[in-house]
């Protein structure tokens, strides 16, 4: 065969060569250059250290309750005369709320009254007759029965008289008025409620899980107050119900300690946060934020714990109960003092430098 070494042939091979040469450099410099790249990408990320759990802490919504609230009712039927207070009203201790026409039981009292008298009188006559022996023991007995009898009743009627005035037991606010003038009411029929305007009592709903942390002597609690967010108050246990009709948990009484009721004004319907400590019973466990938990579709639960050489290693935990408003108790897996990272978990790698940010 021949072949062509003609000089425009030769120029086109070297031209060739050259530029099969050029991108041969340009794309071993382009993978030398994301290697690079790939290599110092440093990850920038938030951290926290595993502690001890020491107390693990639980919130819990609550609202304040009267130490004092009653609902009056009368103990006899008849038509309301004067219901003289409105809701919202505040009264003095003995003021009046409510009254009964008592005109029926007046006229009783009179009748009674005039038996009583003249049961006593006949006492009276009968005992001096006995005492010259005009009359035997037995008709005095009698008389004296009488009397007693009388005057039971009269007392009776009289303090009937008396129910037919309803007036406050304490001092307090109307809460609600459930009657109107000249309306008739039986005997036990709500008339209105007071209550005490001023409260150091708080209640919440307990979860059976917890019921019986409330035996321990180490449990205590603190209140916070939507109105008084920079002062949690201290409280102790005053009483809890060890039964739950409806199975929505069990109703807890605490009672705040140390209140200055003239800077702090707690009144019955303030919602607050209750703060329930308790020592954790598994000593070896730590707890760490919410955030620092990788949950993968694949399923687990995993955390990023930083090494030394500030790289990234993902590692199982077994984890507790939630407590306070975003923290997680680890039972298992981590030591306390490690450090894990909080924010972007699902954005890292295994093996991933990062570097963190303070």
């Amino acid at each position: 065969m021949k072949v062509d070494f003609s000089p425009e042939k030769s120029t086109f091979f070297f031209f060739m060569r050259i530029s099969t040469g050029l991108i041969l450099i340009i794309l071993c410099c382009g993978c030398v250059q994301r290697t690079t790249e790939s290599v110092g990408d440093v990850r920038p990320v938030k951290v926290a250290t595993a502690s001890d759990t020491g107390y693990i802490r639980r919130d819990f919504a609550g609202m304040a309750t009267p130490d004092d609230a009653v609902t009056l009712a009368f103990k006899l039927s008849g038509q309301v005369l004067d219901v003289p207070v409105v809701q919202g009203q505040s009264v003095s201790k003995g003021a009046l709320l409510a009254e009964l026409n008592s005109r029926d039981i007046e006229l009783q009292v009179s009748a009674d009254r005039s038996a009583y008298r003249e049961a006593d009188s006949q006492m009276q006559r009968m005992q001096r007759l006995l005492a010259h022996e005009a009359v035997s023991r037995q008709d005095a007995e009698a008389a004296r029965t009488r009397y007693v009898q009388a005057r039971a009743t009269y007392e009776n009627t009289l303090d009937l008289l008396q129910d037919a005035r309803l007036k406050a037991p304490f001092a307090g606010v109307v809460e609600a008025v459930y009657v109107d003038n000249y309306e008739r009411v039986q005997s036990g029929q709500p008339i209105l409620r007071l209550v005490d305007p001023r409260t150091t009592t708080v209640k919440f709903t307990l979860p059976e899980s917890a019921l019986s942390l409330l035996a321990d002597t180490s449990t205590h609690f603190t209140v916070e107050f939507d109105n008084y967010r920079t002062h949690p108050f201290l409280a102790r246990l005053k009483e809890y119900a060890k039964t739950s009709s409806d199975a929505s948990g069990f109703p807890v009484s605490l009672a705040l300690e140390d209140v200055d009721t003239l800077l702090y004004r707690i009144s019955p319907g303030m919602s607050c946060t209750i703060t329930m400590f308790t020592v954790d019973s598994q000593p070896d466990a730590v707890t760490l934020p919410v955030s620092a938990v990788y949950a993968p579709i694949g399923g687990g639960t995993f955390v990023w714990v930083v090494d030394s050489d500030h790289r990234v290693r993902c590692r199982e935990v077994e984890l507790g109960e939630l407590y306070g408003r975003d923290r997680v108790i680890v039972r298992e897996g981590l030591r306390p003092g490690e450090q894990v990272v909080t924010a972007g978990v699902y954005q890292l790698g295994q093996g991933d430098q990062v570097r963190i940010l303070k």
